[in-house]
């Protein structure tokens, strides 16, 4: 099958369509990419890339278009807006000219914020003649409004009427949390049309293929780490929805224990948690190691005793199943949790570690404690749980057959 992918972020940005475009192609499938200039999350274009080169590359077999964006910057909400909106036009346009004659059975769109990338996939279904499939990472308007990013009710209208006008010209809506279907029926998708597709983790973080061969990752936790710390990690988004300031507390509150938060990621509130350990005087206790290569975080994660994910309080994120869980479980490592619905219902299924309510950092931190009195022979049984609960729920190779089969079928509809 020849199928395009359309979406703002891929390679060397770390998103989990890099992995499944990898995988489609390796089963056989001709599998071409438009997207943007990679400058996620800093704002900054990568080495090796600018507005006029790497327009067309080849990577992993697979051929990339990229067209040219307005930079992240420092993230504020009006570089976003251009940011997101310069893409749609850029991939319109450009993107229109450099995929000029060439044929595709299938359209796939996928939406980690902003959803605007729907609208470049619809016009690519139109000028290709071929089904389209919108996978859902991010609900808008709804998550928009929970992280304060737009207040404005006007605005948030005028979003949610582009969400229905995406919703209705999609073939195929995939949602990566069942919680995810009601509020996209809502907005006049059509129930018939939405599946559950949820993520799952890189080869690399399962057990049998982790790679543990940069020794410098333990030198590196040694020197802020003591011997008999405990070390909570967390990797990922540094961004309102993470629900930081709940770690600054939980760490306030454990701090007469070996306890160690130990932070990989950046992002947009990356100063703010900076400034609010420098300022509760924190530094022996949260650990910010700054943004890793994805081939790399196996290997910390192994370090770990136990890996945390976070939330805000918001309905919203009580939808969303975080990318990183489908990660902690495949490392087959204890999870700590302090988030609402459908995350929570994961951790706690799974019997892999600890689910407190999301915000709650008297909760957190009481859990911490907890783990960290753990034997590691009950860690470890955590850690088999969480492995086999990610074998049974999010298999990669069942999903992208799965994947594989819907196509199929679009394709032979539209025939």
């Amino acid at each position: 099958m020849n199928i395009l992918i359309v979406s703002q972020y891929f390679y060397p940005e770390n998103f989990r369509i890099n992995d499944l475009a990898i995988k489609l192609q390796r089963k056989g499938h001709q599998v071409s990419v438009l997207t943007g200039m990679p400058n996620y999350p800093k704002g900054k274009i990568y080495e090796g890339y600018s507005w006029w080169k790497c327009r067309k590359q080849i990577e992993n077999d697979l051929t990339i278009y990229r067209v040219p964006l307005f930079l992240r910057r420092k993230s504020k909400g009006w570089q976003l807006a251009i940011n997101y909106l310069s893409f749609v036009i850029s991939a319109c346009l450009i993107g229109s000219v450099l995929l000029r004659g060439k044929q595709f059975e299938v359209v796939f769109s996928t939406n980690y914020s902003p959803a605007t990338v729907g609208i470049p996939g619809i016009l690519m279904k139109r000028i290709k003649k071929a089904p389209m499939i919108f996978w859902v990472q991010d609900l808008w308007p709804q998550s928009l409004s929970a992280t304060g990013a737009v207040t404005s009710l006007w605005a948030l209208n005028i979003i949610g009427s582009m969400m229905t006008w995406i919703y209705q010209r999609c073939d195929l809506i995939l949602v990566q949390s069942q919680a995810f279907i009601r509020p996209i029926v809502d907005l006049n998708g059509h129930r018939e049309r939405i599946q559950y597709f949820p993520n799952w983790a890189e080869d690399i973080f399962i057990s049998s293929t982790k790679e543990k061969d940069n020794e410098l990752i333990g030198d590196e936790l040694i020197k802020v780490v003591p011997p008999d710390g405990f070390i909570i990690m967390f990797a990922g988004n540094l961004g309102e929805a993470q629900s930081l300031e709940t770690i600054v507390a939980a760490a306030e509150k454990t701090h007469n224990h070996p306890i160690h938060w130990v932070i990989l990621g950046d992002g947009r509130k990356y100063d703010w948690f900076l400034g609010q350990i420098e300022a509760k005087n924190l530094g022996n206790r949260i650990h910010l190691l700054g943004s890793k290569p994805l081939k790399s975080m196996p290997r910390y994660f192994s370090e770990a005793d136990a890996l945390l994910v976070t939330l805000r309080p918001d309905p919203i994120f009580s939808a969303t199943i975080p990318g990183k869980i489908q990660s902690y479980l495949a490392c087959s490592r204890p999870l700590i949790g302090a988030l609402n619905g459908e995350g929570s219902k994961v951790i706690k299924e799974s019997q892999a570690g600890f689910a407190v309510p999301a915000g709650d950092a008297e909760a957190l931190s009481s859990v911490a404690i907890k783990m960290s009195k753990l034997s590691a022979t009950e860690r470890y049984e955590m850690g088999k749980n969480a492995f086999n609960y990610y074998q049974n729920n999010f298999n990669s190779g069942v999903l992208i057959e799965r994947l594989e089969d819907e196509m199929k079928k679009l394709t032979k509809s539209v025939k």
